[in-house]
């Protein structure tokens, strides 16, 4: 009981159900450096982790079982889709401090960019005033957008 009240005092002080996505194109590498935030206590829901698998979870070092879980979730609820081609996620780094999932990604090798279709669904199921706000930024292309529950998919023509 004690552990409910306590949950619900913490989800409403953070009222807001919002995610930040950058997704900003290195051509040096050929690769796409990705910027995940979300609220910690929502992706512990969203991702359905509990109980002792929350008590494993670790954030400071190269923590197997986190990385393993992290990266079922992203790629479960993102889709990053370059010229057609669906591109996998690596985790480079993660932080958590104040209640803030901090994610580092990279994602796929891909020399010429012509479109990116971003398919997020994170906190979607959960939420139904969900905004995950993304940004996409390749050579002089830069555009943000506000993806939702009912619109979770965007797609962005380079040239």
């Amino acid at each position: 009981m004690v552990k409910l009240l306590f949950l619900s005092i913490w989800l409403a002080l953070h009222p807001v159900h919002v995610s930040l996505l950058s997704i900003d194109y290195v051509p040096e590498a050929e690769e796409f450096d990705v910027f995940l935030r979300v609220y910690y206590d929502d992706f512990l829901l969203d991702s359905g982790i509990s109980g002792d698998d929350q008590k494993n979870l670790s954030f400071s070092g190269n923590n197997l079982f986190t990385r393993e879980v992290i990266l079922k979730y992203i790629n479960s609820r993102l889709e990053i889709i370059v010229n057609g081609r669906q591109m996998s996620a690596e985790l480079k780094s993660t932080d958590l401090s104040d209640n803030e999932l901090r994610m580092n990604l990279v994602f796929g090798q891909v020399k010429n960019v012509n479109t990116v279709i971003v398919k997020n669904s994170i906190m979607t199921s959960l939420y139904s005033d969900q905004a995950n706000m993304t940004i996409v930024k390749l050579k002089d292309f830069e555009e943000g957008v506000k993806l939702t529950s009912d619109e979770k998919e965007k797609t962005f023509r380079i040239n």
